[in-house]
């Protein structure tokens, strides 16, 4: 019997290439797991009007955790297009599978290392190493939205705050509203995690990223849980930005900051940009990461155009999959994975089409093997 069992969740595109190299790495690394096929994504949108079936929920249940590729997702009316005819006028709707996966399993942190790693032509600076906290259940994410506007909410909102009294005359069918929740929970989790990173990492700051001078209730609990939390960890310091300036302050001054923590929409925004600094999503990994659970993946999507064509970099994949290992407690492997992954891009010897060369995804993943070999 393996050690451990691994919920396989390829999902569409090329998410189903990058999960193949990375069970080549696997492998290569002697780790002990069952790979268990969960069917998630677009297809069974389409043919069932579910991306994520019960099924899968309740096989992994069973697992240790998830590796997950990529996934198509599309407005509400295009979704809803491609349904097969069967299918329509159901009621069906699409919702994310990912997010519903962070929700349902309460992944509430997704952590999301950006490092530079030397010799990678796509590096914005040399020596640049943030990790973003981004918490994963809560804020604009939640999927608590409303078309029509239902005018007696209106009136309803009118009565508890005055600001909502402009929108009366414009509610129903002219209205969408969509709903930013923030706990004091989520907040002191988020804000706990990164700086229990910071702690164990030896990183001397960790930087709050909202915008409590316009959100001022649900960035205002953000940022006074988290000087309330920061006043346990005396020798790490506690930075506070808006989101528009810490987008500017990292092109400018990337080395300035070690940790970031943000809520949901924030927290994806600061680390798309932080992956953007190491050379793009094809680097960028992330770990879904719950109590008891989680989920790793690469944050780019499914790239449909490429799908077929094994043309993307699987580093990001693979990164993922370091992680997992570093949560299993697999950290000798883990390093391996890493060591030769970082041996890879500075020897420059194989690269794949967004460093500037010609190789597949899958001799990208080959000269990685070699190393682990």
């Amino acid at each position: 019997m393996a050690k451990y069992k691994i919920a396989w969740l390829p999902g569409d595109g090329v998410g189903n290439e990058v999960m193949e190299c990375t069970r080549k790495v696997l492998d290569a690394l002697e780790f002990d797991g069952e790979y268990i096929h969960g069917d998630i994504g677009w297809e069974f949108w389409k043919k069932e009007g579910n991306p994520l079936p019960d099924r899968t929920l309740e096989m992994m249940k069973d697992t240790h955790c998830a590796l997950f590729g990529a996934i198509t997702s599309k407005p509400r009316d295009e979704a809803n297009d491609e349904l097969e005819p069967a299918m329509r006028g159901k009621g069906y709707e699409y919702f994310s599978p990912i997010v519903r996966l962070r929700q349902e399993m309460n992944l509430h942190t997704a952590l999301r290392p950006c490092k530079g790693y030397k010799g990678n032509p796509l590096n914005y600076m040399d020596g640049i190493d943030i990790v973003v906290f981004r918490e994963n259940t809560e804020g604009l994410y939640v999927g608590v939205e409303y078309h029509p506007v239902p005018h007696d909410m209106m009136e309803t909102m009118a009565k508890y705050q005055p600001k909502a009294k402009r929108f009366l005359q414009t509610a129903e069918e002219d209205m969408a509203m969509s709903c930013r929740i923030v706990t004091r929970k989520g907040c002191e989790s988020i804000v706990r995690g990164a700086f229990e990173y910071a702690k164990k990492h030896g990183r001397k700051s960790v930087t709050v990223v909202d915008k409590p001078n316009v959100l001022r209730e649900t960035g205002g609990l953000m940022v006074r849980t988290a000087r309330k939390v920061a006043n346990e960890y005396p020798g790490i310091d506690l930075w506070e930005t808006n989101i528009d300036a810490q987008a500017m302050w990292l092109v400018k001054n990337p080395h300035n900051y070690e940790v970031l923590v943000a809520e949901n929409m924030f927290g994806d925004i600061i680390s798309d940009l932080s992956a953007q600094l190491v050379g793009g999503l094809g680097f960028a990994a992330s770990g879904n990461i719950g109590d008891n659970y989680a989920v790793f993946e690469p944050t780019h999507g499914s790239a449909p155009k490429y799908y077929g064509q094994y043309k993307v970099n699987p580093t990001a994949m693979l990164l993922s999959a370091k992680m997992m290992l570093d949560w299993l407690g697999e950290m000798d492997m883990a390093k391996k994975l890493e060591d030769a992954i970082a041996r890879v891009i500075e020897e420059g010897k194989v690269r794949t089409y967004d460093m500037g060369g010609s190789n597949t995804s899958l001799e990208m993943t080959d000269e990685v093997v070699k190393y682990l070999k």
